[in-house]
């Protein structure tokens, strides 16, 4: 079996930090989500992906993922040059695909269990189509699955108007050779897109063999700032322990599950977790609070942060109260005057704010 990662787009909901980077790059406790998926990916055994990238942000993924040694795969790099779809993202990597069976796995996706049961299970039943479905409260932004009685899938729809049911189609789908003949067979939606749940429709049309599996555990699409920010409290909430390998003074509390990575400092301040501290990052006069990722060589100083990322390189100075914000690299965030109040941002790469 082979990998599909879709790394690609252009990543408008998450403007302006994507101008800049891929939103596939974007940190969750300080770690790309797309680290996660290729971690799910070599979990489950396998040795080669393919990962889609775009003009516009494909040498950052290259430098991120390299050759994928890292994680034990073999990665190749195929240009889609232009966001046609998903269905169009799997034409688009046919010849690397062959005749095998593939898992496909948005690069901007997480699940909290990885995929290696699924891929056990795909490859002792030998359907044609396995998709992953969640129950949600918003069902008209997503691909809707109807189910009969027996949960058997006999019906899928994209963005319906008029949802069947609450079920949506997570982005990770695991596929035998017959998907590209499925895809052959449509048109583009009205989007002007190759849906894969048009795809997946056109499995069920032809008496392909098309299951599904209902997720107990949490699912993440994190193509939204705030979605973005729900996936680390999830993530730092899950897998942050508590390890102070850099120096924390004295005078400074620090309380709960909270990783200080080497070479970081913490001077006369509160952390309280779940909270990660990158390396090199120095923290003083400031109180870190619950669910915020502070990057590599970030400085903050007299400042209260919480439920925050805050990416490389970045500055915040004299912010009395900094929540549910987004913060790119290189960006600085510095008072300019004696009113405060709480801030909530959203601020690309290398940006300046006074407040």
């Amino acid at each position: 079996m082979k990998a599909l990662i879709l790394s690609g787009g252009k990543g408008t909901r998450l403007r302006p930090l994507t101008y800049t980077t891929a939103k596939q790059l974007v940190p969750v406790a300080n770690k790309p989500i797309l680290g996660y998926v290729l971690d799910h990916i070599a979990g489950a055994g396998i040795k080669d992906a393919g990962i889609i990238i775009s003009p516009e942000t494909g040498e950052d993924v290259k430098r991120y993922v390299k050759t994928g040694s890292d994680w034990g795969l073999k990665a190749r790099y195929i240009l889609q040059s232009e966001p046609l779809g998903l269905a169009h993202a799997v034409s688009t990597a046919r010849d690397f695909l062959g005749d095998d069976d593939f898992i496909m796995y948005l690069g901007d996706n997480l699940l909290s269990r990885g995929v290696k049961d699924s891929v056990k299970k795909f490859k002792l039943e030998r359907p044609d189509a396995l998709i992953f479905l969640k129950e949600v409260d918003n069902p008209k932004q997503f691909g809707v699955a109807q189910l009969d009685k027996k949960k058997k899938v006999i019906k899928l729809i994209e963005k319906p108007e008029n949802p069947p049911s609450n079920l949506a189609l997570v982005g990770v789908y695991i596929f035998s050779r017959s998907v590209h003949d499925a895809i052959a067979r449509i048109k583009p939606s009205f989007r002007g897109e190759l849906e894969i749940t048009d795809a997946i429709q056109e499995l069920i049309n032809m008496k392909c063999k098309v299951e599904s599996e209902i997720l107990d555990g949490w699912w993440l699409d994190t193509g939204k700032k705030d979605d973005l920010l729900q996936a680390n409290t999830v993530v730092l909430d899950e897998y942050i322990k508590r390890q102070i390998k850099g120096r924390v003074d004295g005078r400074s509390q620090v309380s709960g599950r909270v990783t200080v990575e080497k070479g970081a400092t913490v001077v006369n301040s509160i952390i309280r977790g779940p909270v990660i501290i990158g390396k090199g990052a120095k923290i003083k006069d400031s109180f870190i609070g619950p669910f915020t990722s502070i990057g590599d060589d970030v400085t903050v100083t007299g400042s209260a942060i919480e439920h925050s990322v805050i990416l490389n390189n970045s500055d915040v100075e004299g912010v009395e109260r900094l929540e549910d914000s987004l913060i790119g690299r290189c960006a600085r965030i510095i008072r300019n005057q004696n009113r405060h109040k709480a801030l909530r941002l959203m601020v690309g790469d290398d940006s300046i704010i006074e407040v």
